[in-house]
């Protein structure tokens, strides 16, 4: 299999994403969607608006997101528009809200667990997709970058809902009444779901992918590798750092370039690299690297190119 291409910066800067961006090549036409987390209030880890601000105002890109599926800041519109704004994102672009005014259903093919895929309405508005990622920790994936972005993040309220009951039920509701933890983090419902909820994500995001190919709407992806918290920007518990910053991967291989992220922890001797490192086992978090290849999204083979 031929090697895919994943850049990398060691600088994390306005200026370094900019180049990271313009070394893939990519011409991203039209209405450019920028698939980005806008954290939940509390957190303290997402990206950073005068982090990503220029790259989104050079290639005239929409921030997009949906409404979470758990109980928080930004389960409604009307809430996620304002911790959007108090987070800095509508000072440098607009704002979407995908899911605002429904959701379409999106084909999985060959998925063991999703039947389809349920995304904001709006994502049929854009020609492009910016997938821009923080690289961290999840409690629910063991880690969240590319995949998890275009997984859960382009995912309705009820998408949301259906990739985490695995195929069982759409409802937010149920899901919160149903989902509870085992000590060690596993999603549990009276069995063990956790290896179906990898697989869930990665067909869902598999799902999206094809969509964008039927379309015709090129996709690029970039992953800050900043902030690298165990938990998620979903949380408002979101705790600080345990390693270093590392840089700034992209590539036009969505796989390739969460492998690169999963590597970099994996090379590091950091006491909270190994931290990390243990809650991703835990969670079978590499698993969904293995699954999505064998759907075909993308390869963990990849050559790292230094910009």
């Amino acid at each position: 299999m031929k090697k895919s291409k994943v850049y990398f910066s060691k600088e994390i800067s306005p200026q370094s994403l900019i180049r990271i961006y313009e070394a893939l090549g990519a011409n991203l036409p039209g209405k450019i969607a920028v698939k980005v987390s806008t954290g939940e209030r509390g957190a303290k880890g997402y990206l950073k608006a005068n982090l990503i601000g220029p790259l989104v105002q050079k290639i005239g890109g929409t921030i997009v997101e949906c409404n979470t599926a758990y109980d928080g800041a930004r389960n409604t519109t009307e809430e996620h528009l304002e911790v959007a704004k108090e987070h800095g994102f509508t000072d440098f672009a607009e704002l979407d809200i995908m899911d605002s005014e429904g959701e379409m259903k999106l084909p999985v093919k060959n998925g063991k667990h999703l039947k389809y895929d349920l995304v904001g309405k709006n994502l049929a508005n854009y020609d492009s997709l910016l997938n821009l990622a923080h690289g961290k920790g999840h409690p629910m994936g063991g880690f969240g970058a590319s995949l998890k972005n275009q997984a859960i993040g382009i995912a309705s309220r009820n998408g949301k809902a259906y990739i985490h009951m695995c195929g069982e039920s759409k409802s937010p509701e149920e899901m919160i009444e149903r989902l509870t933890f085992e000590d060690d983090g596993r999603i549990h419902d009276g069995k063990t779901l956790q290896k179906d909820f990898i697989e869930s994500m990665a067909e869902a995001a598999m799902a999206v992918n094809d969509y964008l190919v039927k379309q015709n709407i090129p996709a690029v992806y970039i992953t800050v590798m900043n902030a690298i918290s165990l938990l998620c920007d979903c949380s408002a518990e979101q705790d600080d750092p345990v390693m270093r910053d590392l840089g700034i991967v992209a590539s036009l291989d969505p796989v390739a370039n969460d492998q690169a992220f999963v590597d970099f922890i994996w090379q590091s001797d950091e006491p909270g690299a190994k931290e990390l490192q243990r809650e991703i086992e835990r969670q079978e978090g590499r698993h969904i690297l293995e699954y999505a290849e064998e759907l075909g999204l993308g390869s963990r083979e990849y050559e790292l190119i230094e910009v």
